[in-house]
């Protein structure tokens, strides 16, 4: 783990442990598979490659790329371990989506996050853009922007600081944009310790992008104090689907203004709001952040009341796992909790949320997707015996400047394209 994100509680304790790849995409895939048994649809986003070759190239290094990964492992190890970041797997950050329900030109809307606040994550979105054009490529119902300009003003996190309501996802809604500062206008607060991620520029540059109504977004600011506590995306303190949002009592600030325009707003498409706080007297900011409580998904069940995903540390935290089950005995909205292994992502700084990205279809757009990355039991298979051939189960810092580390990554995607049908989407420079 290389502790590289600055704000990210997790990420940042576990810095310099070793870490296991392979049991980290066996979890993750696992997860997949359980949801898929539940009978919700889902994606794969294919990773990509590591170390980036072709970053350091840009940052002066130079010959074949056994030299350059050899000269940075010597001249600058923290460019490599940036460079070989698995920080793609947070595919919540890939890009916000919006459906076609609600865009001004009918098609679904898709703008790569930039990511621009973590030099490790500024380098996916050239690669994120190719794969969910691969994914999504039917012009006639799909829309793809480029990130946002990469300058500090237009800091964009993607979906993990994005939400949508709405009675039925195949009708309109309301997206949730949640942003952590504004770069222009200094009425708003900022954090003093962190860094807020997400501007409210990005936010509204990406609503434009998407060709959405006035009357159809909502945009609220994250509590800076929170962000200031380790709560570096809104999905670390707040979680929403369908009419829901799950949220902790210090997540937002102006509450109030914010659930009273939401209802409202929803309301006029049909939908009725529906908030559940969890109080900081039952769940501390802290409690939330290291349990990853909110980081979790939210999911409709057919009897109209939601399920929550959350993982296993929210059952080693007594204060976090009694709050859930006082929850979910109350006979509220959310009617259960399961739970699942994902210590490998935990550790390195991102839950459940962060291992989906929302992408709401109808039958029509559905049936467009390239259907080689529409999860099935087949293709699990498939997965996990392409992860068990290609990924090593033990990593350290040291393993980086390993020159075979990128042979070895670049035989496992030349297979993944095969196994997604994806084409050429990775620009391999090799040498």
């Amino acid at each position: 783990y290389g502790g590289l994100s600055y704000g990210n509680v997790a990420s940042q304790s576990n810095s310099q442990q070793s870490s296991n790849p392979k049991e980290a995409a066996l979890q993750g895939l696992a997860k997949m598979k359980a949801l898929m048994d539940m009978g919700f649809q889902q994606g794969v986003l294919a990773p990509q490659e590591r170390p980036d070759v072709a970053a350091l190239r840009r940052l002066g290094f130079a010959g074949s790329d056994a030299q350059v990964i050899q000269q940075a492992a010597k001249e600058a190890m923290p460019l490599l371990v940036a460079s070989c970041s698995a920080s793609s797997m947070w595919v919540a950050n890939a890009a916000t989506v919006s459906p076609s329900a609600d865009t001004a030109d009918g098609r679904v809307h898709f703008t790569a996050a930039n990511l621009n606040c973590k030099y490790h994550r500024s380098i996916e979105h050239p690669t994120t853009s190719r794969v969910l054009g691969a994914m999504f490529a039917d012009q006639q119902h799909f829309a793809h922007h480029a990130a946002l300009p990469a300058v500090a003003q237009f800091g964009d996190e993607g979906a993990a600081n994005h939400t949508r309501f709405c009675r039925t996802y195949g009708e309109a809604g309301v997206e949730f944009f949640v942003f952590g500062r504004s770069a222009f206008d200094t009425r708003f607060p900022a954090p003093q310790k962190y860094p807020a991620r997400q501007t409210l520029e990005a936010s509204q540059a990406v609503a434009r992008l998407h060709g959405l109504r006035e009357e159809g977004v909502v945009y609220a600011q994250q509590n800076p104090s929170v962000i200031d506590q380790g709560v570096f995306h809104n999905d670390v303190i707040a979680v929403g689907n369908g009419e829901v949002l799950f949220y902790h009592e210090d997540a937002f600030l102006d509450t109030d203004r914010m659930l009273a325009e939401l209802s409202s707003k929803l309301a006029k498409v049909g939908g009725k709001f529906q908030s559940v706080c969890v109080p900081r007297s039952a769940v501390t900011v802290d409690d939330a952040v290291r349990s990853y409580l909110f980081n979790s998904q939210l999911l409709s069940r057919p009897d109209g009341s939601m399920l929550l995903i959350v993982p296993e540390e929210c059952r080693g935290n007594e204060r976090v796992w009694q709050y859930l089950q006082s929850l979910t005995g109350s006979g509220g909205v959310i009617g259960e909790v399961k739970v699942f292994d994902l210590k490998q992502s935990m550790q390195n700084g991102g839950g459940p949320a962060c291992l989906r990205l929302r992408v709401a279809l109808n039958e029509t757009e559905l049936a467009a997707v390239n259907p080689g990355v529409i999860m099935t039991a087949p293709l699990y298979d498939s997965l996990t015996q392409w992860v068990e051939r290609h990924y090593r189960d033990r990593m350290t810092e040291n393993d980086l400047a390993d020159p075979q580390l990128l042979l070895e990554c670049r035989a496992a995607l030349d297979e993944l394209t095969q196994i997604l049908k994806l084409g050429a989407v990775y620009p391999f420079q090799i040498n």
